[in-house]
């Protein structure tokens, strides 16, 4: 990583090539076989099978500003030319409210008062730590607040204290999507007004259009620190979207130190083109992990398989 990103400084993804093009298996290292396996059909479902028709040819993308200094945030928004909307993490561990505020104050100075700003705070808030937070945020006219607390309960409870106290920030559910038993409950509890979405997480393109219906809410597209690999199967959801109101998330590769494409998939005029990318051999070889990681990442592939196929 260019610099660190909610505790990741090296990524680490496995790589395979079908007769439908490269899949990318991506878990972060701390998830066991029942939610890696979801991240192991997405893969199979963009090696092996393929994405749905895609309904337009370029998707929008925020730029995403890591809990980085209010100084270095100009350095960041160079790295996303064209992005007029931008994710702004926040709620870091060993950081204050003031620094968020000190953060998000800096991406509103630099991209202008007709920029769209969201942040993230990946449920690192109690409800009431929450709406202090976001009754001063407001004054940035922030487009959303992306997983403010960390349950579905939680979020419920957020949206109603934010419409009796008269603060104006829709809520987006993101792990409370993409890390639950069952998604649909964001949309049961009427704890969100956007869903955040990710295709390794939830199984594939097909099945996080699935969710998507089924919520029926607005859906922003997000990645999971994806190669440029995983991150056309991000564009592949978001172009068969019927509907797509919000920039998504999958411009993460400027993020990263090195890629494995030809061409990285980042943004051009803000936008990235729908379609497969083309691996470079010469990249895979230079990236390659040692023999002992590459050893563990087969041995997931194997026990997210037989998961996979003991829960058909």
């Amino acid at each position: 990583m260019r610099v660190p990103f909610r505790g990741v400084t090296t990524r680490e993804v496995a790589l395979f090539e079908g007769p439908a093009g490269w899949g990318e298996f991506g878990p972060f290292l701390e998830y066991e076989p029942a939610e890696a396996s979801r991240w192991l059909a997405s893969a199979v479902e963009s090696a092996w099978v393929g994405w749905p028709v895609a309904l337009r040819g370029s998707v929008p993308v925020n730029a995403t500003v890591p809990a980085v200094r209010a100084d270095q945030v100009a350095g960041v928004l160079a790295r996303f030319p064209g992005c007029t909307t931008a994710k702004v993490k926040v709620a870091e561990r060993g950081q204050s409210l003031a620094d968020d505020l000190a953060r998000v104050a800096a991406v509103r100075e630099v991209m202008g008062p007709a920029a769209r700003v969201r942040v993230d705070a990946n449920g690192a808030w109690s409800v009431d730590d929450a709406l202090a937070a976001l009754r001063r945020l407001r004054a940035h006219d922030l487009e959303y607040a992306e997983q403010p607390c960390a349950t579905v309960e939680e979020l419920r409870d957020l949206r109603m204290a934010l419409a009796r106290n008269g603060i104006d920030v829709p809520i987006a559910a993101d792990e409370s999507i993409r890390k639950a038993e069952d998604p649909l409950r964001v949309r049961d509890l009427e704890a969100a007004d956007i869903v955040v979405v990710k295709v390794a997480p939830l199984g594939g393109v097909r099945s996080a259009l699935a969710v998507v219906e089924a919520c029926g809410l607005p859906a922003v597209v997000s990645s999971a620190l994806d190669t440029s690999v995983g991150i056309a199967a991000g564009v592949a959801l978001a172009a068969a979207l019927p509907s797509l109101e919000h920039a998504c998330g999958l411009g993460t590769v400027a993020l990263l130190a090195g890629d494995v494409a030809v061409a990285p998939l980042v943004p051009v005029a803000g936008a990235l083109a729908v379609g497969r990318v083309e691996v470079d051999p010469e990249r895979l070889e230079q990236l390659a992990a040692p023999p002992e990681r590459t050893a563990r990442w087969r041995d997931r592939v194997r026990a997210c398989a037989q998961h996979l196929e003991a829960t058909r």
